[in-house]
């Protein structure tokens, strides 16, 4: 195990004033860590399109049947309707209308994540083209809901803010990054809050090109286990309000420590096989936050249970935490999210810490023996006190975050 040297300029820490997230597991905070203790998944075999092929996904129900209406009819896709969702939850649109009765509407910034936005209506509208002359239905508005940026107009119009905004599209470190993103305009004066985070829902796209790359699970996915046969994807949002902790500091209060980001452009769609990327953001992401890697109580894995990517990953964390350091990957519970994986398992990060609660890995049986970290595959009560959270994404777009408490 070899420490990373403690930083002069370790990034002043946010606090994670409210966080909300839906997955296939529940809307909301209590029924994410109802979940998390009970090892309880929320994998499913697909219902949600006709596949040519057996696979398991992590589905949010009712999405299909609840469309938005009045003044957010025209941003009514199944990513914006998820998003409207999940801002229900936890009273968070109710902190984030406080935070702007302190800094103003203008001087909140919202930097959100996706991997394909609001594509599945592109798919619908695909379908219903004039057969004649190939054009798509009139009503198909692009810029509302499929445009990457339809995500933040979005969010924007639903919690009435005008700050800076923007949209993330790394592939999975998506909804990681825009916590770097957030960091850095805070301190550069930006904005005095932001609320970060992301969605993204199934689609035949991802269904059919995750399958095609024969990456994707005939089973739920098993993390890190020695007959690991790839991942099982899932749909969800999580969204978190940041700002900076003066005079909102208490026992229960989150704080951002560190982010670590890295691109090591390997390949297109595998990991270095020493996971030379990973191991760079996490490095990174300890430095920003000043500690040691024996600092960590628990690592979240990216940990999607393909062969290659566990390998990788499992070889960055052991050289840089050797054993002694819990881990494990909570794919197993509501599937990889993709672009929204970042935020989920940031917010289960954040159970943890609250709830002191280390999460195992539904689903995993025997851990494959050439894997040397510490798997934790049975959730268990413990101290936590600071985490690390890896997303790693296509094209080598890695990222790290550390949590912790703030006393």
């Amino acid at each position: 195990m070899n420490a990373t040297p403690k930083s002069a300029s370790t990034m002043p820490p946010l606090a994670l004033s409210d966080f909300t997230v839906v997955t296939s597991l529940g809307a909301g905070r209590a029924r994410t860590i109802a979940a998390l203790r009970e090892g309880r998944s929320g994998l499913a075999p697909c219902a949600f399109d006709r596949l040519p092929f057996p696979t398991y996904t992590g589905e949010i129900a009712g999405l299909d049947a609840n469309g938005l209406d009045g003044e957010l009819a025209a941003f009514d896709c199944r990513s914006n309707r998820l998003a409207a969702l999940t801002l229900q939850q936890d009273g968070f649109r109710q902190s984030v209308a406080a935070a702007r009765e302190r800094y103003g509407a203008g001087r909140i910034g919202v930097f959100l994540g996706t991997s394909t936005s609001g594509i599945r209506q592109t798919e619908a509208a695909y379908r219903r083209r004039d057969p004649a002359s190939g054009r798509l239905p009139p009503e198909f508005d692009y810029a509302r809901t499929h445009n990457t940026y339809s995500l933040a107009w979005f969010v924007r119009t639903v919690l009435e803010l005008s700050g800076p905004a923007f949209v993330v599209s790394t592939a999975c470190a998506a909804t990681a990054k825009v916590f770097g993103s957030a960091a850095r305009m805070i301190a550069a004066g930006l904005c005095d809050a932001a609320v970060v985070g992301g969605a993204d829902t199934l689609c035949a796209t991802t269904l059919y090109g995750f399958q095609s790359l024969g990456v994707m699970a005939d089973e739920p996915c098993r993390p890190f286990d020695a007959e690991r046969r790839g991942l099982s994807l899932g749909e969800a949002a999580g969204f978190v309000l940041l700002e900076r902790p003066t005079g909102r500091i208490d026992a229960d209060t989150i704080l951002l420590r560190g982010v670590g980001e890295s691109s090591d452009a390997y390949h297109m769609s595998s990991p270095h096989p020493d996971g030379l990327g990973a191991r760079l953001a996490m490095e990174r992401a300890l430095a920003a936050a000043g500690l040691e890697p024996a600092e960590i109580d628990y690592v979240n894995l990216h940990g999607t249970a393909t062969l290659v990517g566990d390998a990788a990953e499992d070889r960055a964390v052991f050289d840089l935490f050797g054993a002694a350091t819990p881990c494990s990957s909570t794919k197993g519970f509501a599937g990889h999210t993709l672009g929204a994986s970042g935020v989920v398992e940031a917010v289960i990060c954040a159970l943890g810490i609250r709830h002191d609660f280390l999460p195992g890995s539904p689903h995993t049986r025997n851990v494959d023996p050439a894997l040397r970290s510490q798997y934790v595959r049975e959730g268990r009560r413990a101290r936590v006190n600071r985490v690390m959270s890896n997303s790693f994404g296509f094209g080598g777009a890695n990222c790290s975050l550390v949590l912790g408490r703030a006393a």
